[in-house]
């Protein structure tokens, strides 16, 4: 009785109303910009270039911005005495996931306009992760910082508690892992690594799907990592639906992001969020913009694509998240009202 108290029309429309309430009003009927970069030899053999990826990117952060150079650009996104974190997907590792290349690209720019290295943290949920898809190796190289959202601990004073809570296994990392009561278990805790150290954050997810939230894109990779407790959603799209969109919008998550990226250097239409090479075609792209919800609806029809050009059954697309992204004005998923400018 508990999944249909979830799923009931009334209730996610109130919670999303309540989250709402919180938000900065955003016209809903705004035309959000994408800007798609098209690069010539991004890659080779799977492996980025990192001087072709940092050219391409900054071709893009500068139709994106309208900005004369790179570091007014940056400038107009950020202040010097921000904290800003990069926010990856790390899980499949640095050929499928978010590529090091792109984030080093991103890196170079906030040094380049004057942010110090200790005020650049590239991050994700685990360490673990980080570790194994190069960013620390990255961190090292660049002189900036690196850390796990789940190593940082979760902040008691910042949380999701959804309108029909659904009791979490907790596991070890939640912050109310062990513990007993009547209230445990209904929070997503915030990691403290967000709600306490970073001013601004830019998210940069792969093109890479996923069964149950159609991707793992802006909203899954952002949400996810933000918070504890996330087992009571993974695993079901009709929570996930609810979930990713209130997570984002929580003052101390989404209203930070300037910036979005998607790194379709390669789109895997199968197979995610574990990387699988073979089911990965070779885009050579990058995508900006400060709308998630375009960057996201992009993207599914992107491996909807694919899929039937390798004659794959369509992929569960996972409307109803961006159907409820839209109610919270998180952004524009009407592909009339998305403008894509394409840039070489």
């Amino acid at each position: 009785m508990i999944t249909k108290l979830w799923l009931s029309v009334p209730i996610i429309l109130f919670g999303l109303c309540a989250v709402a309430e919180v938000l900065p009003s955003r016209p809903t009927n705004a035309v959000a910009r994408v800007v798609e970069v098209d690069g010539t030899g991004l890659q080779s053999a799977f492996l980025a270039d990192d001087a072709r990826v940092a050219a391409a990117f900054n071709r893009g952060l500068l139709a994106l911005t309208r900005a004369a150079n790179i570091s007014d650009a940056w400038r107009s996104l950020v202040q010097t005495n921000d904290t800003v974190g990069i926010k990856v997907f790390s899980l499949p590792g640095q050929l499928s996931g978010t590529r090091p290349a792109v984030v080093a690209a991103i890196a170079r720019g906030l040094l380049a306009a004057g942010l110090p290295p200790g005020k650049i943290i590239i991050w994700d949920r685990h360490a673990d992760d980080l570790r194994a898809a190069g960013f620390f190796k990255l961190a090292r190289q660049l002189g900036v910082r690196v850390a796990g959202a789940v190593e940082s601990g979760y902040d008691t004073n910042t949380f999701y508690l959804p309108e029909s809570p659904i009791v979490g296994a907790l596991v070890w990392g939640d912050l109310e892992f062990g513990l007993k009561g009547d209230g445990v278990g209904k929070k997503s805790f915030v990691s403290k690594l967000v709600s306490r150290q970073l001013t601004k954050i830019i998210s940069v997810a792969p093109l890479l799907n996923e069964n149950d939230a159609g991707l793992c894109g802006q909203f899954f990779s952002l949400a996810l990592g933000s918070v504890d407790n996330t087992r009571r959603f993974e695993g079901d799209p009709d929570r996930l639906a609810v979930a990713l969109p209130e997570i984002y919008a929580l003052s101390s998550v989404g209203d930070r992001v300037v910036l979005h990226v998607t790194d379709a250097l390669l789109g895997q239409y199968q197979g995610g969020p574990a990387g699988y090479l073979q089911y990965s075609a070779v885009l050579d792209q990058i995508w900006l913009s400060h709308d998630p919800v375009a960057l996201d609806t992009l993207a599914l029809k992107q491996l909807a694509q694919e899929r039937k050009t390798f004659d794959i059954p369509p992929p569960r697309l996972n409307s109803q998240l961006y159907t409820n992204a839209v109610l919270l004005q998180l952004g524009q998923n009407d592909p009339a009202r998305i403008q894509v400018e394409k840039v070489k």
